[in-house]
């Protein structure tokens, strides 16, 4: 039975079965089906849950859930797809593909366009989910948005810390 295992950075891994997991790392939690994944998020903030859906790919982004029940069962229909058996895959953090990505209609987008996209948001994003949409390291992140988006572009950025996490928006 696939087994899935999310770590403190919200990073879902695939494994054939619960034997592949092997020693997870500390504060890594692991679930088989929907109902172990309830369980789990129950402990959660909701906006935990919606960093999750946010950064799984190719589902349309969300500000909140309407409830807990609908968080987790969209998060669980969504991860059903995930790697083929015996191999382990990333939902999140995992590098994009070089160059153009496709959108959902068929036009191209950069990783700027995904992270204007991002920072447009009313609550903005933060360096993680920056890291798991482009799959770039912090500082990569933190160099992008002060090079290309604030220099180059004439953006502005505003930067926060929110719950010790920093975290950028784009200024009106």
């Amino acid at each position: 039975m696939r087994t899935f295992a999310i770590d403190t950075d919200d990073n879902i891994t695939v494994f054939a079965s619960r034997e592949e997991l092997g020693d997870l790392k500390a504060g890594t939690q692991s679930f088989a089906n929907e109902e172990e994944l309830a369980r789990l998020a129950a402990g959660w903030p909701g906006s935990r849950l919606v960093e999750i859906w946010n950064s799984l790919a190719g589902v349309q982004p969300i500000q909140k859930f309407t409830s807990r029940k609908t968080a987790v069962i969209r998060i669980w229909k969504a991860i059903q797809g995930l790697g083929p058996g015996g191999v382990k895959h990333s939902a999140l953090a995992r590098p994009q593909p070089k160059g153009k990505k496709r959108s959902r209609h068929g036009a191209r987008t950069t990783k700027t366009d995904q992270i204007i996209a991002l920072l447009k948001k009313p609550s903005g994003a933060s360096v993680k989910a920056i890291m798991r949409a482009t799959g770039w390291q912090a500082h990569s992140v933190r160099g992008f948005i002060s090079g290309k988006l604030g220099k180059q572009m004439g953006l502005k950025v505003k930067s926060v810390e929110r719950d010790g996490e920093r975290v950028y928006s784009l200024r009106n």
